[in-house]
């Protein structure tokens, strides 16, 4: 689940979906369970909840699922408490990578980062190390098939977006962080389905790689953190090439 706020970074996590679809159900309901045990099994009321459970949509979680995982957490509890972390450091080439995690075991999940990190040849670094590269946005992105770009964006604008763009495939739709739920809700109420849709860490500047070797390495170390159970979302600044991305 890496990316920025592009599409090709979209598509890429799409694809992965669609390739290791059971481990990214096992990621999310861990989401799930943790927002529901911590604010109740309402998403009227917990709105954290409302959002994870978008992202599961999104992500094509059945609904039987979705609420069974709910439900055994505001109940029984699943057993294990999970905490939130975040990470940050640099990949190669001095991309900037920020990486949440969710974890039972801190220091298993630090250790685990850290030889990701070195491997790479980069290094994992305190917080605030690269954080200050990106902003916190809730980005939406939907499918542009039988849609008008007119319509999409004033639909958008008039539901409290920030900013528009359409590629040609795909409606990319920014908003503040504080307002995204509500964005979100507005374009669910006027019938849009999402292709991802959930509030994300955007960079203010995008890293180049030249060195095909070198965007190799950074591919394979995004794999790697995808891979790791504990891994929710990894973002990061690199300016992924078109014929990468595809």
């Amino acid at each position: 689940m890496s990316g920025h706020s592009k599409w090709s970074t979209i598509k890429r996590k799409k694809e992965k979906t669609d390739q290791q679809r059971a481990k990214i159900f096992t990621k999310i309901g861990r989401e799930l369970a943790m927002v529901a045990r911590a604010g109740g099994a309402d998403p009227n009321v917990n709105s954290k909840l409302k959002e994870v459970i978008a992202k599961a949509k999104a992500n094509n979680v059945p609904n039987d699922n979705i609420e069974r995982i709910i439900k055994k957490a505001a109940g029984e509890g699943d057993g294990n408490n999970y905490e939130e972390i975040v990470y940050e450091g640099y990949g190669p080439c001095g991309v900037a990578v920020i990486v949440e995690t969710l974890t039972d075991n801190r220091n298993r999940t630090a250790g685990d980062l850290r030889h990701y990190f070195d491997k790479c040849g980069g290094n994992m670094g305190q917080p605030g190390a690269v954080m200050f590269m990106f902003e916190r946005k809730g980005v939406i992105a939907i499918e542009g098939e039988g849609l008008t770009e007119d319509t999409v964006m004033e639909h958008a604008l008039e539901a409290g977006a920030d900013d528009f763009n359409f590629d040609g495939d795909v409606f990319e739709i920014t908003t503040e962080a504080n307002s995204f739920a509500s964005v979100r809700d507005e374009l669910e109420k006027r019938g849009y389905n999402f292709l991802s849709a959930e509030v994300a860490y955007v960079p203010s500047n995008m890293s180049s790689i030249e060195d095909p070797e070198m965007a190799a390495k950074m591919e394979r170390f995004l794999d790697t953190l995808d891979d790791n159970d504990d891994v929710q979302n990894v973002w990061h600044n690199w300016d992924i090439p078109e014929d990468d991305a595809e």
